[in-house]
C-alpha cells in the first residue's frame, strides 16, 4: 500500500465521522464498497443516518449525489433518464436521470417495482445506460448505496435473490448509544445538519480511481482465495459440512458471486487496516456482510426466526483457517 491511498482512506474517514455520530462498521462498509467498485445493500428501520453517510462522502470525493426515493408507482426513466419532446424544434433531447452520479441512494429499494428495480441493477452492473438506442456512460467511480426497511413490509416489492447477488456487501445498521444520541442533538443545535452546511472536498474522484487500481493490486494468497471458496461451497453443500439442524435451513447457497465479492472487499480491508497482502481474518470478518444476503433460508428458518448470520457462523466454525 502506497501513502496516497492511505491518505485517501484516512481523510474521508475523517469526514465522515466529522459529520455521522458513531455508525463505524457502516463507515467501513462504505469505505470496502467504493474501493472495491461495488455496491452496499444497508437493512435499517428509518432515521438512522444513511442518507447523511452517503451525502458525506460524496462531499468528501468531490463526487456528484443523488438520492432517490422509491415508490411504487416510479418508473425506470423516473431513474435512468428518458427523451423529451421539444415542439419549437420538432426534435427530442435526452434528459439522463439521477442514477448518472458518483454516489446514488436508493432509499427503500423494495418499495419500487420489479421492472424498476431491474432497471436500477441493469445501471449497477453495466454502468451505463441506454436510452433511446444511445449508451451513456455513468461517471466512476459509481458507488449505489440502497437501504432497506425491516419494519414496514407492507406495500413492498421483495428484491429476488438474483438482483440482491449483485449488491457486494449487506450491512445491518444499528441504533446509537445513549452518548451517540446526545452527540447528535448537539451537532444538531450546533447546524451541523442544516441545508447549508456541505462538507468541503478532502479528495478528488480521481484519487478514489487510483485508490481502486491500488486495492486490485495488493497480494491475496491462493490459499485465501481456497479459504473464501470454501466458505461459498458450504452453503451450496451444506448436508455434507453442516450438522442436520443447520443444513436443512439452508434451501439455496451463495453463488459465485460471493467469493468474487470475498477476494475484491478483503483487498480492501487490508488497505483499510494499512497492510499490501489479505490475511484470513479480513475474511472471516467480511462473511456476514458477504454472506447474509446470498442465502436463501427456508421456512423453518423463518419459523424459528433464525437469521442468516446465525447460519454463518456454522459455515465459519466448520472450514478450518489455512
Amino acid at each position: 500500500m502506497t501513502a496516497p491511498t492511505s491518505d485517501v482512506v484516512g481523510a474521508v474517514a475523517t469526514a465522515y465521522s466529522a459529520k455521522v455520530v458513531g455508525q463505524i462498521h457502516l463507515r467501513e462498509s462504505i469505505l470496502l464498497v467504493l474501493l472495491s467498485g461495488g455496491h452496499l445493500l444497508i437493512e435499517s428501520v428509518p432515521g438512522l443516518a444513511k442518507t447523511t453517510a452517503a451525502r458525506v462522502v460524496a462531499e468528501a470525493i468531490d463526487g456528484s449525489f443523488r438520492r432517490i426515493q422509491c415508490t411504487p408507482d416510479l418508473l425506470p426513466s423516473d431513474i435512468i433518464g428518458t427523451q423529451i419532446y421539444e415542439a419549437a424544434g420538432n426534435t427530442f433531447t435526452t434528459q439522463l436521470g439521477p442514477v448518472h452520479a458518483n454516489i446514488v441512494l436508493l432509499d427503500e429499494i423494495n418499495r419500487s417495482s420489479a421492472k424498476t428495480q431491474s432497471a436500477m441493477l441493469e445501471a449497477m452492473e453495466e454502468r451505463q445506460t441506454t436510452i433511446a438506442g444511445v449508451e451513456y456512460p455513468i461517471p466512476e467511480p459509481f458507488l449505489v448505496i440502497a437501504t432497506q426497511n425491516p419494519v414496514d413490509q407492507e406495500g413492498t416489492y421483495p428484491l429476488s435473490e438474483a438482483q440482491t447477488d449483485r449488491f457486494m456487501l449487506k450491512d445491518l445498521v444499528q441504533y446509537p448509544s445513549v452518548d451517540e444520541e446526545v452527540e447528535i442533538i448537539d451537532r444538531m443545535g450546533a447546524g451541523l445538519y442544516d441545508r447549508d452546511h456541505r462538507a468541503a472536498p478532502v479528495v478528488t474522484t480521481a484519487d478514489v480511481r487510483r485508490a481502486q487500481q491500488i486495492v486490485r493490486s495488493v497480494h491475496m494468497d491462493r490459499a485465501l482465495v481456497e479459504y473464501a471458496s470454501r466458505l461459498v461451497s458450504v452453503t451450496r453443500d451444506p448436508e455434507r459440512h453442516l450438522p442436520a439442524s443447520m443444513a436443512r435451513l439452508i434451501e439455496y447457497g451463495a453463488s459465485p458471486r460471493a467469493t468474487i465479492a470475498f477476494c475484491r472487499t478483503a483487498r480492501a480491508l487490508a488497505v483499510l487496516r494499512g497492510r499490501n497482502h489479505v490475511l484470513p481474518d479480513d475474511i472471516a470478518r467480511l462473511a456476514h456482510r458477504v454472506l447474509r444476503h446470498r442465502l436463501v433460508l427456508g421456512f423453518e428458518a423463518a419459523s424459528a426466526r433464525i437469521t442468516p448470520d446465525v447460519v454463518i457462523d456454522a459455515v465459519l466454525q466448520t472450514v478450518p483457517v489455512p
